[in-house]
């Protein structure tokens, strides 16, 4: 039994491979971590792990443009995604998962701590969807919409992150 979906992917019923063949789709699902039965949000925010460690190491200019990039280009990667699958929000885009902890650790100290911390911060609040989170998953549509919620959960998460951080707990 395999813990990737092989079949029926969306509305328009994709299989695994037309997901792995498409470039789009591709990035959409994370490089693939999308594609798990369980938890792909989850999967998909490890998917930024490499990410980070390497805009991480160019320093904060390169990083922020990079994330401007993955950020600006993921409106029109995850919406093109949705209307390839036929489905707004498909659970394995998770593009905006991987905008989202980049998001939560663009200000922080790079430490494998600030990352453990920074990762299980982005999660719980992009599950549980504080407001104005939850408003924006709910009202706003397209790319933008699939995009802002966890942006905005990757904002809170570094803010908390933040705070931790900064007095010492950390």
């Amino acid at each position: 039994m395999s813990i990737f979906q092989k079949n029926n992917i969306g509305r328009k019923r994709l299989t695994a491979r037309q997901i792995l063949t498409d470039p789009l789709l591709f990035l959409a699902f994370g490089f693939g971590s999308g594609l798990s039965k369980k938890a792909p949000g989850t999967l998909g925010t490890l998917a930024a792990v490499p990410l980070y460690g390497l805009f991480s190491q160019l320093g904060f200019v390169y990083y922020s443009g990079l994330l401007m990039l993955v950020i600006i280009s993921g409106f029109r990667i995850c919406g093109a995604a949705a209307d390839k699958l036929g489905e707004h929000d498909y659970g394995g885009i998770v593009w905006d998962e991987v905008a989202g902890l980049l998001v939560t650790l663009w200000w922080a100290p790079v430490t494998w701590q600030s990352l453990v911390l920074g990762f299980v911060l982005f999660r719980l609040f992009d599950i549980i969807k504080p407001w104005p989170i939850r408003w924006v998953d709910r009202q706003v549509s397209g790319g933008f919409g699939i995009m802002l919620d966890d942006i905005l959960a990757g904002l809170l998460a570094a803010l908390v992150l933040a705070m931790i951080t900064g007095s010492g707990w950390l």
